[in-house]
């Protein structure tokens, strides 16, 4: 079974160019529509303009971080709903409490595989979106 995400826009905020592009490869794949940015502050025009589904924020980042990220996102009245996935290389608790307080709704540890990716969109695609399907025959 494969996870498709039709028309799923999904925003992928890293200075990592390897984690951008890796999420954007698999979730271009299962059909969503990828929005990439650097950092935080590259991300705030983005998200207004493209109104993504859901946004996966690096924790690590120059000039805006994903805290302060987050806080903005979840502070805006049209952007508040909008699930915020934060990513990190670290798995500690410390990071997951703080998240939690800036207004994320998960927590993925980097590097992230394929599965955990998918699992934590099935979680947050608004239903119509996220559905399973047979793979096709090759």
């Amino acid at each position: 079974m494969e996870l498709r995400l039709d028309g799923l826009k999904v925003m992928v905020i890293d200075d990592s160019n390897t984690i951008r592009k890796t999420a954007e490869t698999l979730l271009t794949k299962a059909g969503c529509e990828v929005i990439t940015a650097i950092d935080g502050f590259d991300s705030l025009s983005k998200i207004a303009d493209r109104e993504p589904d859901v946004i996966f924020v690096d924790i690590m980042m120059p000039r805006l971080d994903g805290y302060q990220t987050c806080a903005l996102i979840k502070n805006n009245k049209q952007f508040r709903h909008t699930p915020v996935i934060m990513l990190s290389s670290k798995d500690g608790l410390f990071d997951k409490a703080k998240g939690r307080i800036v207004g994320a709704d998960d927590y993925l540890t980097k590097p992230f595989s394929k599965n955990e990716l998918f699992e934590a969109l099935a979680k947050y695609a608004p239903r119509e979106l996220g559905q399973l399907v047979e793979p096709e025959a090759t």
